[in-house]
């Protein structure tokens, strides 16, 4: 699967994202419903069943952890306090799945302990709703900042990966600060945004509005970066629902590891 990715980043160029027809309403995000049947034959398309039971049957995995939080870790760091992690990514998961990091979350958070391998590596999986009718991404990014604020104030040798996927992205871009991109939420605030060292996001519906983060959110420019798969209808202008399900196995998600941990440094 050919595949863009979207952004900005020091002595790097990303390709900008394109505007998708099939959107309910300007600035809204893209339901699995409003694509349904658009995906051919592949697993993932079979008629019947939840958004997440496709997203399982096509990439054979249980969605993510259980509950709203990880404690997952490297060995290595410990300098920051007790039960502080180095690095800590905090991930909303895409509409349908059930709580927890998500699809793409976890092989995310165990790609980026790779990366590294000298500091500790946490997460924390986004407590919200993760609705189809599109309305918790608000409540989603007042849980994404409450977090940070908390862990900052507790942890503050603490550096933040934040993302999400799909309505998970739209969680990100409202924490950040983009508005008009769906229901109201509360932003990190400014004094806490120099402590999040990377912002890494797949199938990002602000591409609808033919927008990045780097454009609607200059301040975290070089260190965000969006991945868009060809054809994907959520943030391309594509027509192939199939290419919104395919970032767990195209190599982005070991590509937004290794951006962010050059943002962070080993």
């Amino acid at each position: 699967m050919a595949r863009r990715r979207v952004g900005a980043r020091k002595s790097r160029r990303f390709l900008t994202v394109g505007i998708c027809a099939a959107v309910v309403a300007a600035g809204a995000v893209v339901t699995p419903q409003a694509f349904a049947g658009t995906t051919g034959g592949s697993a993932a398309s079979a008629q019947g069943g939840s958004f997440f039971e496709r997203l399982r049957a096509r990439f054979g995995q249980n969605g993510g952890n259980a509950g709203g939080g990880n404690a997952g870790g490297n060995a290595g760091g410990g300098q920051n306090g007790a039960g502080c992690s180095d690095v800590e990514l905090v991930f909303a998961r895409g509409t349908g799945e059930p709580q927890g990091l998500g699809i793409l979350g976890r092989p995310l958070e165990q790609a980026l302990a790779d990366e590294l391998p000298n500091q500790s590596v946490g997460s924390f999986a986004v407590v919200y709703a993760a609705a189809s009718n599109q309305q918790s991404a608000g409540p989603g990014a007042t849980n994404m900042t409450q977090h940070l604020q908390q862990v900052a104030q507790s942890c503050p040798e603490t550096q933040f990966v934040i993302g999400g996927y799909s309505q998970g992205a739209t969680v990100t871009d409202i924490a950040i600060g983009i508005r008009g991109v769906g229901t109201q939420g509360q932003a990190i605030p400014a004094n806490l945004r120099d402590r999040v060292a990377a912002v890494v996001v797949f199938g990002n519906p602000l591409g609808i509005r033919r927008q990045t983060i780097a454009r609607a959110a200059p301040e975290f420019a070089d260190r965000a970066v969006e991945f868009c798969a060809t054809g994907d209808p959520v943030c391309g202008g594509g027509n192939n629902f199939a290419a919104h399900l395919s970032y767990a196995r195209n190599g982005d998600v070991q590509d937004g590891a290794e951006f962010a941990a050059a943002q962070i440094g080993g």
